[in-house]
This record gives structure tokens, sequence and C-alpha cells, in this order.
């Protein structure tokens, strides 16, 4: 009973059936109460979203799988303080982490979750060196910056040990199931009736022959001796291969008793009716008691089993029934003499043919070389299949890493060495889609995001940088149809509600666009980019102190959430705290130096503070990085006014112009470097231009302004440009 209900509650787990697991799960543990049952009830509970109940049954429990199952439980509950202790408790420091891998691997997320970087590497290092294929180890790794390179993690010795470690545990099943095989061979009776037909092998000359895989069980024969001639009765099951080699013919399989004495005489039936007339009749009973005795031990009285064993070698060999019987019943004429049976328990004790024992070995040896044939071959396989899948591992694992490490055009450069089939999945294609945004090459980035969805339209991961994308590129229509479509697919996903919440900031609707950010990070606290969207809005709305409230909460999901960085960076520096914006810009540089939008926010810091000439450096390498961004062009051309290089900055300008010759921004200032160097006629030919691209509110009473005092005095004019 106990088996039968574990196997269907494993059964209604596979299949999904969770309620159905629980109620057989737990009318099995009131039934036979013992811990292991308790441990797959709380798999069950975990497994229909109660971890509250999981963590009441298992509170308490010693058992290493127990205490994994709480922790995780815990884990669920976000009681991550009783789920550390639980894994590795502070009183028993030399306490094995339970469940191997996956326990390192629980206790990482933990360290990561309440801040412990460093200790959470360690842990995800030791999951990964248990377990070389755990990819969600390696990808924490990635996602902290410290993992190391794919080549040196799904290297070859690594392919070699998880070899090493399949042959191990092939081997152990192997000795496991012989084994219970000699554990079954103990129960069953020594007689050859008791023995199952396939399980026989063809019996040697002077041998007592075992059955394979029962050492200790021996068969018994018959063992037939004349008067005139000494013969032996073979009576065995042949083996096909030795039956076709062998010169010998197998002896012949009867259905009834009575065939079998018309055999071993060697009479007919009409022979052995005029014979029996001339016998005694005491010797006649006395014969066919014997005779019912013999074939009740060799049959064990049942008549049934025999017309399968003849119908299987009527399949594999022909029989010659009457050369068998001349062979068995030698000359079956001297019946009168008085002949005699005798039951043995030796095998055969009389002279056989040679060949037949050669003919045996030698199938032996062809059997145990095809079998280790096919052993090698398999071990082979593995081989090929362990080094192709740590290939594909190595391939994508790195190109992860440096994405993570934003070497972004490196990471394009490995995931273009995927197999297509490999390439063309959504996970793959949603990778490539980042690398791009971080890029700011955003119609590629929306050309991979947009194949993604089309190829797996139910994943969400990643659709959140998807809508970001579409917000840069004013999709207005299409990122809306993207928030409907995601909130259709899920309306509890995180990613959904942002962009939702995109679309909403795409149409200068901060207030709603807010709330859509905040439903996000209600729905996953653990979400860093959602509170990081929610300070971009308050930042929006000039509420600045619950913007950094926001940024910080990203920070302490993950620290290496550069946009937090950066939107502190930006609200201290609107607060002009330009020592605090400095900070927090080369902290996010530190974390992605080759972001060419941070090198220029960095620069601006330092002009600020003054520091014209590390302001300048900072925006030639930010114009080094990405030749496409105007930001740093522009900013470098202040850098210069404020230095009074108007030349070199009208230079900067209009090698901007050929970029973006739309700025407002940028026509104002090339007026008023022109009001400068005293070109009055070209200062208000930039400034009608810069008027005519209409520019923001706020700049449009500046530059009209500027303007109408352009023949005044320098010392005149407010310096609001």
């Amino acid at each position: 009973m106990e088996t039968l209900m574990v196997d269907r509650v494993h059964s209604s787990l596979r299949l999904f059936l969770h309620r159905n697991a629980v109620f057989l799960c737990e009318r099995l543990c009131a039934q036979f109460p013992s811990e292991t049952n308790v441990q797959l009830l709380a798999t069950c509970y975990l497994h229909n979203n109660q971890p509250y109940a999981a963590y009441h049954i298992l509170k308490g429990k010693k058992l290493p799988e127990s205490r994994y199952l709480f922790a995780m439980s815990c884990f669920r509950m976000n009681l991550l303080r009783e789920a550390e202790d639980t894994l590795c408790p502070v009183n028993e420091p030399n306490i094995e982490v339970p469940s191997g891998a996956t326990g390192h691997y629980l206790l990482g997320v933990i360290y990561r979750c309440t801040g412990r970087m460093s200790a959470a590497a360690e842990q995800f290092t030791q999951a990964l060196t248990l377990d070389p294929l755990l990819w969600a180890a390696y990808e924490e790794l990635c996602i902290l910056g410290v993992a190391e390179d794919a080549d040196e993690c799904f290297s070859e010795a690594t392919a070699l040990r998880l070899q090493q470690e399949h042959t191990s545990t092939s081997t152990l099943e192997k000795s496991n199931f012989a084994n219970e095989n000699r554990i079954l061979s103990s129960s069953l009776p020594s007689s050859l009736g008791d023995i199952v037909p396939k399980q026989m092998k063809q019996l040697h000359v002077n041998n007592t022959a075992e059955v394979p895989g029962y050492p200790h069980v021996r068969a018994t024969a018959l063992h037939v001796q004349n008067s005139t001639t000494s013969n032996v009765a073979q009576f065995d099951t042949p083996s096909p291969i030795s039956t076709q080699t062998s010169s010998i013919v197998p002896p012949p399989l009867f259905r009834n008793v009575h065939a079998y004495q018309n055999t071993i005489s060697g009479d007919t039936p009409a022979k052995q009716k005029a014979n029996g007339a001339n016998q005694p009749l005491r010797r006649k009973h006395l014969d066919e008691a014997r005779l019912k005795k013999v074939s009740g031990r060799l049959f064990n009285q049942s008549s049934e089993s025999m017309p399968r064993r003849s119908a299987r070698l009527s399949r594999d060999t022909t029989i010659n029934s009457n050369s068998n019987i001349s062979q068995f019943g030698g000359n079956g004429t001297d019946h009168s003499s008085g002949s005699r049976y005798e039951v043995i328990d030796e095998m055969w004790t009389d002279n056989m043919p040679a060949t037949s024992s050669s003919v045996s070995s030698t199938d032996g040896r062809f059997f145990e070389q095809d079998k280790a044939e096919r052993i090698m071959s398999q071990d082979s396989k593995v081989a090929v299949g362990i080094r192709e899948l740590l290939g594909l591992l190595r391939t994508l694992g790195e190109g992860f890493r440096l994405s993570c490490l934003f070497k972004c055009q490196e990471a394009l450069e490995v995931y273009r060495k995927l197999p297509e089939p490999q390439f063309n999945t959504g996970w793959v294609l949603c990778q490539v889609g980042k690398a791009y945004f971080e890029l700011v090459d955003y119609l590629e980035a929306d050309r991979y995001f947009e194949l993604a969805h089309r190829l797996s339209p139910c994943t969400l991961d990643g659709m959140d940088i998807y809508s970001t994308v579409l917000y840069h590129l004013n999709a207005e229509m299409r990122l809306s149809y993207l928030a409907q479509e995601l909130i259709s697919i899920d309306r509890l996903s995180p990613q959904a509600w942002c962009a939702v919440g995109n679309c909403f900031a795409l149409r200068k609707d901060h207030e709603t666009a807010l709330k859509n950010f905040q439903r996000a990070v209600q729905l996953d606290s653990r979400f860093a980019y959602a509170h990081t969207l929610c300070g971009h809005e308050y930042s929006a709305l000039e509420d600045y102190e619950n913007s950094l409230k926001f940024y910080r909460c990203a920070l302490q999901v993950d620290e290496r959430h550069y946009n937090a960085w950066y939107g502190l960076g930006v609200v201290y520096l609107r607060q002009e705290k330009f020592e605090f914006a400095e900070h927090h810009f080369r902290r996010a540089f530190q974390i992605n130096p080759r972001s060419s939008v941070l090198m220029c926010y960095l620069g601006m810091a330092l002009h600020s503070l003054k520091r014209d000439e590390e302001a300048l450096e900072m925006m030639e390498k930010a114009i080094a990085a990405d030749k496409k961004n105007p930001l740093p062009k522009y900013q470098k051309a202040l850098i210069l006014l404020g230095l009074q290089k108007y030349t070199e900055a009208l230079e900067e300008l209009e090698r901007l112009k050929e970029i973006a010759p739309h700025e407002s921004s940028m026509y104002a200032l090339m007026g008023k470097i022109y009001k400068q160097l005293n070109i009055l006629d070209k200062a208000v030919f930039c400034f009608g231009i810069a008027l005519d691209l209409k520019p923001p509110a706020a700049d449009l009473a500046i530059i009209k302004s500027a303007m109408e005092k352009v023949h005044l005095p320098d010392e005149l004019m407010e310096d609001d440009l």
C-alpha cells in the first residue's frame, strides 16, 4: 500500500496534479508517518504554493533533505535568517550544507539577498564546483561580476570529471542490480522445474551448471542407465546459438509424461503395448511409479509451462523428433531385460561430446565481448554528449559573462558563434537585444527583441528592457500594443507593468506611470529595474527625496545596477551637490566602463567642480566610445567655451551638426560663441534657427532674450545659455 501511494503521489506531481498529490500524500503520512513521507508531503506543499504548510510539518526535523526543504520553505516565506540558520547552523559550524550543490546555491541566494556579496560568490562557486552543470550558479556569479572565464569553468577537465562520475554511477547501479538479483535468487527453489526457462543456459559435461544471476541454484537432471548400453539422457533447455553451431541435436520437449516415457524407453506406442504384456505386473507398476516421480520433479507437476518452452524453442531451432528419440532412447529393444531409472542431484556424470563444451565456452566469450563493446560504445556516446553540452554552455556562459561585464561587442561576437537552432531562441535573442541596448543602438535592439517576442511570445524575461527600447524610439503605438499583450499573458508579472508604465511615461503622464511602476515593485520587491523606473518618474516630478529613496532600494537589491547609481548622480547634479554627483557617476562608471552616457555625465560633474582638464579628457573618451552620441560633443563645446577656446568649440559644434542637425540648443550655443567673437550677423542667424526648431518652453525665453541683447556689450548680458 505504501509503495503504491508513493508512486501515485510522484505521478500526480509529474502531471501537475498538485492538489491530488497533497491529498494522497496526507493519507500516506497518516498511515505511514515516516520522515521520508513527511519530506514528500512538504514537497507537495511547495509545489502547491503552500510553503507555510511545509514549514509547519518540517520544523525541528534533522535529516539533510528535511533541512533543505525547510530552508526552501523559509526562503519562500521571506524568513531569510531562519533559512540561513537551517542550512548553516551557527552552533554547528562543521555540519555540511544539505542537498549538495543546490543547498550551496540556495545559501548563496540568501547571502545575496542580505547584501553579503562575497559570501554569496563563495557559495555559488562551491555549488558550481560540486555540479558544473548548475547553470543558475554560474549565472549568479556573472550577475555579481565575479564569474571566471567560461573556458575554465566548462573545460575539458570538467568534461573528464563528469564522465568519470557518470561511469562510477553506472557501475554502482549495475552493482546494486546484481545484489538485487542475488537477494532474489536466495528465495528460489533449487529444483529444475521452478527455475525460469529464460534464465537457463546449456549445461556442460562433468560440471554442475549455475543459473546466471543465481549462482547457488543448481539444476537437476535425469540419468538413464540401460542394461546393454550406457547412454546419457539429456533433458535441458538448450541455447539457440549453441544448437545452431553444434552438431548435437537438442533434446525434445514433451507435452505430457506419457510421451516422455515412450521416448525414454525408445518404444513406440505399439511396442510398449506388446512389451507390457510380457513384463511382470509388479515390475510394470514399479517402473510407472518411478517415472511419475521423475516427471513430477522435472516438471513440478505442471503441464502448463511446457507448451511455452516448446513454443519458444520451435521459433529458434528445428527439432527432428525421430532423430531425437533415437538418440535419447538407445536401442529400445531390450526393455524386458530390466532398465533402471535413477534421479540424481548432479548435472551429467557420463560422457558427452567435447564440441558442446567448447562451443558453449566460445559463445560465452562472444557474449562477454559483445557486452563489453556495447558498454564501451555507450560510454563513448556519453563522453561525446558531455563534451557537446559543455561546449554549448561554454559559449552561452562566456557571452552572458561578457554581457554582465558590459563588454557588449565581445558578447555579441560570442553569441554569433552559436549554432542557428540555439541562436534563434528567445533567451539568446533577448541577450543580444540587451547588448545592443547597452550600446545605445536602439534600432538593432528593437529588431532582436521583436524577433525574440515573435519566437517566444509568452516569455516575459527581457520585455521590460524591450519596452524601454520602444520608449527611446518614441514608438508609442507599438509600446502600447506590447503593454496590452504582456498584461493579457500575465497580469502578475513585473515586466508587464513596467511596459505599461513606460507607455504612460512616453505620454508625459508621469503620475500614472509611477503608479504602474509601483505596482511592479509590489509584485516583485526583488526586481531592481522597477525601483529604478520609480526613481526616474519621481525625478521627472522633481520629487527628489522619493527619487533618492527608490534608487537606494534598487541598489539594495542589486549593488551592480548601474542605472540606480546614475539616477542618484543626476539628482545630486540637479541639486548642485557636485561632489556627491561625481561620486555616484564614478561608481556607475566603474560598473559599466564602456558607457558613453556615463562618461559624459561624469565629465559634466567634473566641469561643475571646475576640473576642466579632467572633464575634457572624459568627454574625449565618451566621444570615442560612441561617435553617434551627440551629448558629449555638446558638453565638450561648453567646456571649451568656458576655457575661451572659441574656435575649437565651433569646430566641435560643426561636427555635432552632422549628427544632430535639428538640435535647438546647439544653434543657441553657436549663436553665443559668435557673439563672443563679435560676428553678430551669424549670431542672430543661429539664434533664429534655434527658435525655428521649437525649443522647450524653458529654453524659449532664454533664446529670445539672448537674441534681443545680441548688440549689447557682454557685461550687460546675462550668462543664461
